[in-house]
């Protein structure tokens, strides 16, 4: 998943050209979300783009209001709270985890702090400092430890090397006071990416994860991108880990949706041609992350995650109605790949959403018939 939270901090806006879609039928050329001719996304209940909610995939209403309280009053003790009572092994305990701690994260890096200012994120250093045996906490602590160097550094160099190797230690304790949890193991893929762990040691950290959680999609997803061509693997290794959690995926799993994230991490820079999105390996993996969707139980906090990815698909390969049918889903919260790679998420998915219903309604669909 890419961070929550900072996403918040992105102040740049860029100005986003629609590309040209070659439809078999002729040529459509979209125009600007924003044009008098284009398809109004309104039209189908969707919400402004002004209003996409940058900070998750999803709602989870308990950590916003947990989140505004924190960060109101600089009080950790409704986060600690909040996680102590969320299920050790699940998905939701690791999303929780990071959005606190890319609350923490932004907040430093909007108030550095100086000589009359306290710094952001200081109710994060309270936390470690009343409860150091507070597994949430530690979680907390090592997980912002991680996005402080991916933000803040460049990979290589020595002050990327110290906070990682310090995420390490961290990630060592946060272990320690909670012996089943998944969540320290699953930080520690960050960092095991960051310093360049070698693949026996990767696989030894793996396992450990394994052992406590076999089907968390969250570290799933973590571990693919060391395995990816840009970092410590090649395009064959990330499919051959995509395809085996699949393949092992019990029933009603996501796992069966990874190799999509595979394909999207390959992706050529710039490929805007249709045929490219229609060809056996993309249908192949878009097949699979369908079929996992509509298997999953409908609150899987890692659902929205999938429907985003398949959103981008669907309309790069022209599905429009089957694109539709995630955006009702989805509509509302743009914090999930593909969008958080963009300096501006929200318009990112509304060109995507604005592209998806022109498609729809190109081809003879409308609001009424969205809803039948």
């Amino acid at each position: 998943m890419a961070i929550l939270w900072a996403l918040m901090a992105a102040l740049l806006l860029s100005f986003v050209l629609l590309p040209v879609l070659r439809r078999r039928r002729g040529m459509i050329e979209q125009v600007h979300p924003s044009h008098p001719d284009a398809a109004d996304p309104a039209d189908y209940g969707f919400v402004r783009e002004e209003d996409l909610d940058l900070r998750m995939p999803g709602p989870d209403q308990d950590l916003l209001d947990v989140l505004d309280v924190v960060q109101r009053t600089q009080d950790y003790r409704a986060a600690a709270q909040l996680l102590a009572g969320t299920e050790i092994a699940g998905e939701v305990r690791w999303q929780r985890v990071q959005a606190f701690a890319g609350a923490a994260a932004l907040e430093l890096q909007q108030r550095p702090g100086g000589v009359s200012e306290t710094p952001g994120g200081q109710w994060l250093r309270v936390w470690r400092a009343e409860q150091p045996k507070d597994a949430g906490g530690a979680a907390v602590h090592a997980e912002f430890l991680v996005q402080q160097a991916w933000r803040t550094s460049t990979p290589g160099t020595d002050d990327f090397r110290i906070i990682m190797e310090e995420a390490r230690d961290a990630c060592g304790q946060a272990a320690l006071l909670s012996p089943g949890d998944p969540v320290p193991y699953v930080i520690e893929l960050s960092v095991a990416r960051g310093l360049n762990y070698s693949q026996p040691e990767f696989e030894k950290l793996w396992l450990k994860i394994l052992d406590r959680a076999p089907a968390h999609m969250g570290a799933h997803l973590a571990a693919l991108h060391y395995w990816c061509e840009k970092w410590h693997g090649s395009r064959e290794l990330a499919y051959s880990f995509a395809e085996a959690a699949a393949a092992r995926a019990p029933r009603g799993s996501l796992l069966a949706a990874m190799p999509l994230f595979a394909v999207f991490e390959h992706l050529p820079e710039v490929n805007l041609v249709a045929s490219f999105y229609q060809s056996e390996v993309v249908t192949k993996a878009v097949h699979g992350a369908l079929h996992a969707v509509h298997s999953a139980r409908q609150d899987d906090p890692m659902l929205a995650h999938v429907r985003h990815l398949l959103v981008f698909f669907l309309v790069r390969s022209e599905r429009w109605s089957e694109a539709m049918d995630e955006l009702i889903h989805v509509d509302g919260h743009v914090g999930a790949l593909p969008w958080t790679l963009s300096a501006n998420p929200a318009a990112e998915f509304a060109l995507y959403r604005a592209l998806a219903v022109a498609g729809y309604e190109a081809n003879g669909g409308s609001p009424a018939t969205l809803r039948s």
